[in-house]
């Protein structure tokens, strides 16, 4: 019987990371082991699966004794790594925790060399291009303007993911997750937060203006491109933007989703955020559409839709 194969995803218990490992199991011939400190993450997200295909251990991949256990007893083909530390306020109001994620970084780094490992793939951010210099974000050509930790850390990631392809051979793919919004996606996070205060009839509040602009990918067209690079072999050693590129204004997406839910709340305004709500993102994400995906993306309003019909959003523990 041909053996499995091996997979480890990181932070597998958090909201994008969990949708990927139901989209892995779709294919019987994946074993995967989802780690998780559980931090932010929750067990629950998981999907319910025969220990033959899917093994969940609580660990945290910034302790290198934890970590490496995982990684020495199962020998893995292929890592995702989508760990990290989450959430615009979260990673304001703790800093210096955001720069513990470079030490699990590193330790996925040098075990995946050290266990034989065929290929890291990392989820990045669309923070790292900070400001934005051009409009679409280019992965090539668009300056790395980060400064706020989160960022730095993501950058950090990319580079490392780099330096051990250049000192050992390690094959790598990064994604730069621009905002992703689905079922089990955590309350804070802005597309969840807004469509519960919208069925709630509570008032919806904006940062500043909110006229900052970004664009929303449903969970599905994200794990889908990723996984087809996985599978297809595409993005070797490379980078590629994930995520939707039609703009929308914050406030234009609040009122998107009163009139989708037929909400009573009222938009109200409160003082912008001290520092990383950028003003505008958006990627071009030619790449993805073209290669990795190889059909139209979920729109805003489809979106919002089958969030309404699922309506799975509290995952608190």
């Amino acid at each position: 019987m041909k053996s499995k194969i091996k997979i480890l995803v990181t932070g597998g218990a958090g909201f994008i990371a969990s949708s990927l490992i139901e989209r892995l199991l779709q294919n019987k011939n994946y074993f995967i082991v989802a780690v998780d400190d559980l931090s932010t993450g929750a067990i629950k997200k998981l999907p319910q699966a025969s220990s033959e295909y899917l093994k969940f251990i609580q660990c945290n991949v910034n302790d290198y004794e934890s970590i490496s256990a995982v990684m020495h007893s199962y020998k893995f083909d292929f890592v995702f790594h989508y760990a990290a530390l989450v959430g615009v306020l979260r990673t304001q109001q703790h800093p210096l925790q955001v720069f513990q994620d470079i030490d699990g970084i590193r330790h996925i780094c040098k075990l995946s060399v050290n266990t034989g490992v065929k290929r890291v793939f990392f989820s990045s951010s669309s923070e790292i291009y900070g400001e934005p210099v051009e409009i679409p974000q280019h992965v090539y050509t668009t300056p790395l303007n980060s400064r706020v930790p989160y960022a730095i850390v993501k950058n950090v990631g990319e580079a490392y993911l780099r330096s051990y392809h250049q000192e050992f051979g390690l094959e790598y793919s990064i994604f730069r997750f621009f905002n992703t919004y689905g079922p089990k996606q955590s309350m804070d996070f802005v597309m969840s937060k807004f469509i519960i205060k919208a069925l709630k009839n509570q008032d919806i509040e904006l940062y500043g203006d909110g006229m900052q602009t970004r664009t929303f990918c449903y969970v599905q067209d994200n794990v889908d491109a990723c996984v087809n690079a996985f599978e297809q072999d595409l993005l070797i050693n490379d980078v590629a933007n994930i995520g939707g590129n039609n703009e929308i204004s914050i406030k234009q997406l609040a009122h998107t989703i009163v009139e989708k839910t037929n909400s009573k709340s009222n938009i109200v305004h409160v003082p912008p955020l001290k520092d990383g709500d950028m003003l505008r993102r958006c990627p071009d994400n030619t790449y993805m559409r073209e290669y990795l995906l190889k059909r139209p993306l979920t729109s805003l309003e489809d979106g919002i839709s089958k969030l309404l019909e699922i309506g799975l959003f509290d995952y608190k523990k």
